[in-house]
């Protein structure tokens, strides 16, 4: 379990230093195995200022920058469409290796223009996969200094291994409430107020067990959200999941991903649109197969909890989606499941 401190604090009052909550975490039986300062290896890439932007003499998709790295002037060749007279960005010099490609900068000559280093967009330090343009930095960013401060990369990422019996603690919500109830500060409280509005949600759902099975899945809540927008996730959230080594995908992935990583709850998103009926629960059947969200087939039997609608086998509960109902960047409305399922079956 990865989580980072600024993480743990949004959860967690304290005055404790990272030492004391490492000790802590060991003490209460959360074994710390790393803590990795993340914006160590980001140490000599900077914030540098770009006093001019001016069109390279024989390539119109190329640009020539006069950049201030706060250590003295440089020109660098930039084909981003960003770069721009006054902005502020995250500059490599001559000699530096490129976390992206395992690229080694050297002076070199574009278009019979020489050029010093590089500006940066966020694939060529490693935190993304945005390409289309130089990463761009607030006005107020110190020139010259490490550019991970600034975008909060040098927050601590702390590793834990937690064990079998542990699964409060799969969430940075249950590791907060374990430290204060040892006394190492306060547990910030959730916001649970209602959201405003509502409806009749147009798909039910049934659990189809019989008296023996009824463990197979004692609860499932289920909410409908229509008029959404699945685009790119805000930047607080593509962050948060990133520093702990996830990659962003869109905003209704990212958000349970986010859900069950922060509160140790997890979630799952149908395309609402794409059910057929209500969902049905049951226990699978030997035999049966599943086309599942990452492009493959699985057999079923039955030992495994069934998500079903009017066409069949969707959702392999607790494990994993189906293709016909996830939800793609045209997906407008969507049913929201959270629910237990036995862990026996589910591992």
């Amino acid at each position: 379990m990865k989580i980072t401190l600024s993480w743990l604090k949004r959860h967690l009052e304290t005055d404790a230093t990272l030492s004391d909550i490492t000790e802590r975490l060991t003490m209460l039986g959360l074994e710390v195995e790393a803590v990795i300062d993340r914006g160590a290896s980001f140490s000599d890439f900077t914030v540098a200022h770009v006093i001019e932007s001016s069109p390279h003499p024989n390539a119109d998709s190329l640009r020539v920058l006069r950049v201030d790295t706060g250590r003295g002037e440089v020109q660098v060749v930039c084909g981003a469409a960003n770069a721009r007279t006054g902005m502020k960005g995250v500059f490599a010099g001559s000699g530096l290796v490129i976390p992206g490609s395992g690229l080694t900068l050297k002076k070199t000559m574009i278009r019979d223009v020489e050029s010093n280093g590089m500006l940066l967009s966020e694939r060529e330090l490693g935190l993304g996969d945005d390409h289309d343009g130089i990463i761009e930095l607030p006005d107020d960013a110190p020139l010259g200094e490490p550019f991970a401060g600034v975008l909060g990369l040098d927050d601590p990422l702390i590793d834990i291994a937690i064990t079998p019996d542990r699964g409060d603690c799969l969430g940075v919500y249950g590791i907060a409430r374990d430290l204060a109830a040892s006394g190492l500060g306060t547990l910030k409280p959730l916001d649970a107020a209602p959201v405003a509005g509502g409806y009749q949600s147009p798909i039910n759902v049934h659990l189809d067990f019989d008296g023996d099975h009824g463990d197979a899945c004692p609860l499932f809540i289920g909410r409908h959200i229509k008029g959404i927008a699945n685009r790119p996730s805000p930047k607080w959230l593509s962050d948060r999941l990133t520093s702990i080594g996830l990659r962003p995908i869109s905003a209704l992935v990212d958000i349970t991903n986010w859900m069950t990583f922060d509160l140790g709850r997890p979630a799952h998103v149908f395309d609402s649109d794409r059910i057929k009926g209500d969902l049905r629960l049951r226990l699978g059947q030997k035999g049966e197969t599943f086309a599942a969200l990452d492009d493959r087939d699985y057999e079923i039997d039955e030992t495994m909890t069934a998500i079903c609608d009017d066409s069949g086998f969707i959702s392999l509960a607790g494990v994993m989606g189906g293709a016909t109902t996830g939800c793609t960047s045209d997906t407008k409305n969507v049913f929201l499941e959270i629910a237990l399922f036995d862990p026996l079956r589910t591992a």
